[in-house]
């Protein structure tokens, strides 16, 4: 091949390279659809004016803990290895006693166990309540 074959390879090259990067290149349209004054975040993810914390799901996906003292039972149930009637149990146990202040006595509610206390450990954390 002579120097002109050769350019003209590079060339292609250089311009298949383009064609890749605009097809695959993020778009420029906005993600959210509002101005961007009114992004705010919400526990680590951008919304639209105030807005509501996102789910229980996006925010485990997201590597955030959930506070096991204001989860909901539904929510709790969501968790991967915890299941609706353990969720039932902690959050009656929760009711009945006031808020966690101890994994000790997340411990103690029947059915959590070593293995499901690990998992809640992992995905779940214990707020200590504001003292008036």
């Amino acid at each position: 091949m002579n120097r002109t074959g050769a350019l003209g390879v590079a060339a292609l090259g250089v311009l298949g390279l383009g064609v890749l990067a605009r097809v695959w290149w993020p778009a420029s349209e906005p993600a959210l659809d509002c101005a961007p004054e009114a992004v705010h975040v919400v526990e680590g993810v951008a919304v639209c004016g105030e807005g509501a914390p996102p789910p229980a799901a996006w925010r485990l996906a997201l590597g955030r803990k959930l506070e096991l003292n204001t989860v909901t039972e539904a929510e709790l149930a969501g968790v991967p290895g915890v299941g609706r009637s353990l969720a039932r149990r902690l959050v009656e146990a929760r009711e009945i006693q006031g808020p966690f202040r101890s994994w000790a006595e997340v411990d103690a509610v029947p059915g959590v166990g070593a293995t499901r206390l690990e998992t809640l450990r992992a995905t779940m954390e214990l707020r200590q309540a504001p003292s008036p």
